[in-house]
């Protein structure tokens, strides 16, 4: 007998179930997601692990039961002769293990145990599925997976379809096949430039364009969508049958059919995961959306020893890429102070996974961002990150609120400001800040990044070290670092004879700094690292920009007028002409090839690195780009001469990709420098 669930965990699936279905209606029946497919999965795996958990709560209406969706009433509905099922997926190689496990389960409960498992490993293309049946090696019917047992006619749209052959090349007297129906990311990004000069909706992906060109009831605008294919499976075959499936794609490939390329047979788990480590870095490569990679076992004598499930095969799975957008629930809302003294909101999250790593915060931005979302605390919220993106809450699932949830007020102190803790917003900005611009979170932050790889780089005095230094009140302003002694150090608990001499050395060796990493570390309002470059380049010594009025810091290319009146008004001020004189008492401003001169190759040209390069860290390209002459930036316009790209490469390789950027590696790169 099944214990009753919690009514909080009733409740909750209730809700999950409502929800799923909507979206799940509007995927697969009217083509109109309102949400990623990511989000889609990770409320289906919340409601899994709900069920699981309480299996009284699982019953025969659970999404978690049943595939597809229900074919439109436009099409002549078609029964398939034979039944169509979806993969069930794994996420990780631990999961992936626990199905590899069963398998082996059921073949020696099949008596199959002694043949060899391996493994063919497709890519899970993001398109449509369908179905096509031929009699006597033509083409009669194409049809949709619809909700795997009906589905809906559309083979007067597939005959549009080049790839797919109206006539087998090989006499076959009755023949099912199966595969996916997909338009290339070119073709998106053309009709959707034609939308927008028709003021028409764009289209929100390839999937989406895909399975609404398909369900066209005139083929004549089908065949303009330049819809692909790619066949992966044969259902029924009167005269032949293969041993495996990688056999099986030959034999489609030999009958004419659009094959992908990128299957690979493996003998174990370990091949499996280089394959699927190797197009998730692959995957933006290409010019078709990928979700996953597919595996099935290759021998069709384990694959009818394993047989399926309710809903799916036993001898299948679909292992899905490191989500770039998830649900989760938001916890709290609390409040970071910047080194500048921003008060920036950060939302407290129930911990998830999302591309690969997982995250339990997530920038706000501010206060306009938040109402703009109307998030709040214990909603259910979609997550996204992609690439080097750090992550960000795309949107609020409004169906999935509590009852208890408020909305959120803005608070008018923070503590971490210091003193009464007050705010004020900036004026003109979507920004808040300190008050008090002394608080002990600003002082500790502004170190933090004053001795940060990208400013002086001291090598062992990290944040932690910093907050013992200034809490035992040896440094409180910067100049202090640079009269530690070691007798200083040994008198606090976290050091010995060797780490106090090795940080003593490291302190010595930072005596020497340009002048962009000295702007860039006095933690000037609205300066970063960009900045800092292009005032340095500009004015080449500190006397010149201590001098500068704000009209000239505004006629620098790339500072607008409110970078310039932060920069005229930090260096104006008698506090931070102390700092900066004191400072220049123990450290030496030294050449920047990049400012000084420098080789001219790059020059005209202006860079954008994204991923993770094979050789080189993100700061030591960029320097590279600017000790010749070139200019670097954060973000892709039709200005940007190049994007460098690598690993992981993020939200910028896309953007790229629209504006028609030249995209290069790091190869092509090092050979323009040479």
């Amino acid at each position: 007998m099944k214990k009753n669930a919690p009514k909080e965990a009733a409740l909750r699936a209730s809700q999950l179930k409502q929800t799923i279905d909507k979206h799940r209606r509007l995927y697969h029946t009217h083509d109109a997601p309102e949400i990623s497919d990511e989000a889609y999965d990770s409320l289906m795996r919340e409601l899994e692990a709900l069920e699981q958990a309480h299996p009284s709560l699982r019953t025969d209406d659970s999404p978690t039961q049943r595939v597809g969706g229900e074919p439109l009433k436009e099409f002549v509905k078609v029964r398939h002769a034979v039944e169509q099922w979806s993969f069930d997926d794994v996420f990780d190689l631990a999961e992936l293990k626990k199905w590899e496990e069963k398998v082996r389960n059921f073949m020696e409960k099949g008596h199959v145990s002694d043949l060899e498992l391996e493994y063919c490993c497709e890519l899970k293309i993001d398109g449509l599925k369908v179905i096509l049946t031929y009699e006597e090696g033509k083409l009669v019917r194409g049809v949709t997976r619809g909700d795997g047992t009906v589905g809906e006619d559309v083979t007067h749209n597939i005959r549009t379809i080049r790839s797919i052959p109206l006539k087998l090349t090989k006499p076959v007297e009755h023949f099912i096949a199966v595969g996916e129906v997909w338009m290339s990311i070119n073709d998106l990004e053309r009709i959707n430039k034609e939308r927008i000069a028709d003021n028409e909706p764009v289209y929100a992906n390839t999937r989406n364009l895909a399975a609404g060109s398909l369900r066209q009831l005139d083929p004549k605008i089908t065949a303009t969508r330049n819809l692909d294919s790619f066949i992966y499976d044969i259902d029924l075959e009167s005269v032949w049958s293969t041993d495996t499936q990688s056999e099986e794609l030959s034999r489609l490939r030999d009958l004419g059919f659009s094959v992908n390329p990128h299957y690979k047979v493996c003998k174990n788990l370990v091949e499996v995961q280089e394959y699927y480590e190797e197009w998730t870095n692959r995957r933006h490569d290409l010019d078709y959306q990928l979700d996953g990679i597919v595996i099935k076992v290759n021998s069709r004598k384990i694959q009818s020893t394993l047989g399926y499930t309710g809903k799916s095969p036993r001898w299948g799975v679909a292992y899905k890429f490191p989500a770039e957008q998830v649900t989760t629930i938001l916890e709290d809302i609390v409040f970071q102070v910047g080194r500048t003294g921003v008060v920036t909101p950060v939302a407290v999250m129930r911990p998830v996974l999302v591309a690969g790593s997982t995250v339990s915060r997530a920038t706000l931005h501010n206060e306009d961002e938040i109402k703009r979302l109307d998030v709040r605390i214990g909603d259910t919220v979609i997550l996204q990150k992609s690439g080097d993106v750090i992550p960000d809450i795309v949107s609020v699932m409004k169906e999935l609120r509590p009852k208890s949830a408020r909305p959120f007020v803005w608070p008018s102190r923070v503590a971490a400001c210091g003193g009464e803790g007050e705010i004020e917003r900036i004026p003109g900005e979507a920004a808040w800040r300190c008050v008090s611009k002394d608080s002990f979170e600003q002082i500790k932050r502004r170190f933090h990044y004053f001795t940060s790889k990208k400013c002086f780089d001291i090598d062992g005095l990290g944040p932690q070290t910093l907050d013992v230094l200034i809490e035992a009140g040896l440094i409180s302003t910067f100049d202090d670092i640079f009269t530690l002694t070691k007798g200083d150090l040994l008198a606090l608990p976290r050091f010995a004879e060797l780490s106090a001499e090795n940080l003593i050395q490291a302190i010595e060796k930072a005596r020497r700094v340009t002048l962009p990493r000295l702007l860039a570390s006095l933690s000037i309002p609205q300066v970063g690292e960009e900045t800092a470059y292009d005032v340095a380049k500009h004015f080449k010594s500190i006397d010149k920009i201590e001098a500068a009025s704000k009209e000239e810091f505004e006629s620098i290319y790339g500072v607008g007028e409110v970078v310039a009146q932060s920069l005229a008004v930090w260096f104006a001020d008698k506090g931070n002409q102390a700092l900066i004189k004191n400072l220049l008492k123990h450290v030496e401003i030294i050449e920047d090839a990049a400012i000084s001169g420098g080789t001219k190759k790059l020059a005209g040209k202006s860079f954008v690195f994204t991923g993770s390069l094979p050789t080189l860290e993100r700061e030591a390209a960029q320097k590279l780009v600017r000790d010749n002459g070139g200019d670097v930036s954060n973000s892709v316009s039709k200005k940007t001469s190049y994007v460098v790209t690598g690993d992981a490469a993020g939200s910028k390789l896309d953007r790229a990709r629209e504006l028609g950027v030249k995209i290069i590696d790091e190869e092509e790169f090092l050979k323009m420098i040479g």
